[in-house]
C-alpha cells in the first residue's frame, strides 16, 4: 500500500509499525504534497521509499500513476492528506483508497473540515459524542461509503485539544485493523 500524508504523520507511523512484519500487506511508499512534512522523515527511518507530489504534479496522470505502479501499489491510505484526489487516481484504485475522518460522518465533514476545525465545530454544536469514521474515498470530500465508526463521549470540560487526543486514540486503535480486514476480506482485491 501507499500512504498519503501532508503533515507529521502519526497515523502513517502507526501503519508503518502495524504492517512492518505483516505476511500479506506492506507499506511500500509514502507520498506527501508537502516537501517538509515530518511524515517523510518517519518513512525514511522505517526504510520506506518516499515521494513528494505537490498540487500541480497531480495534473500529470501518467507520471503520477507510473510512480505508484513502480512500487506495485494496489491500495492507498490517506493519513491526514489535505488534497482532493483527481478522478483518474480514484478510478485506478476503485474501492481501494481509504480515509479516516475525525468525526462521525455524515456530520462534520466536507471541504475545510479537518483537524482542530472539526473538533471545534463538534464542541460548538453541543454534541454529546464524536469519534472516527473510516471510509472509502470517492470524488467528494468525506462522502465515500463508510466502513467503520467508533465513538467517544464529548465531556462538558472538553476542549478541541482534549477531544482531539481522545479521537486520535481511536484512530490509532482502529484504522490499520479496519484496513487490514477490508483488504484481506475483499475478494476483488489482491493484498498490497
Amino acid at each position: 500500500m501507499a500512504i498519503l500524508a501532508s503533515g507529521s504523520g502519526s497515523n502513517a507511523a502507526n501503519f508503518m509499525v502495524y504492517f512492518r512484519n505483516h505476511p500479506r500487506i506492506s507499506v511500500s511508499l509514502v507520498v506527501s504534497n508537502n516537501a517538509s512534512a515530518y511524515v517523510l522523515e518517519r518513512a525514511c527511518k522505517e526504510g520506506i521509499p518516499t515521494a513528494v507530489l505537490p498540487g500541480p504534479a497531480w495534473e500529470e496522470p501518467r507520471q503520477v500513476l507510473s510512480l505508484f505502479d513502480r512500487y506495485g501499489i494496489t491500495a492507498v491510505v490517506l493519513a491526514g492528506y489535505m488534497r482532493l484526489l483527481p478522478p483518474y487516481f480514484i478510478n485506478k484504485y476503485p474501492d481501494r483508497i481509504f480515509n479516516i475522518h475525525p468525526a462521525l460522518l455524515p456530520g462534520f465533514g466536507g471541504k475545510g473540515m479537518y483537524g482542530m476545525h472539526v473538533h471545534r465545530t463538534v464542541i460548538a454544536a453541543g454534541e454529546k459524542q464524536s469519534g472516527i469514521t473510516i471510509h472509502l474515498v470517492n470524488e467528494r470530500y468525506d462522502q465515500g461509503p463508510i466502513l467503520f465508526q467508533a465513538t467517544v463521549e464529548v465531556e462538558p470540560g472538553d476542549t478541541p485539544e482534549t477531544l482531539a487526543a481522545k479521537v486520535q486514540k481511536l484512530e490509532h486503535k482502529h484504522y490499520p485493523k479496519t484496513i487490514e480486514t477490508h483488504l484481506l476480506n475483499n475478494p476483488n482485491h489482491t493484498p498490497a
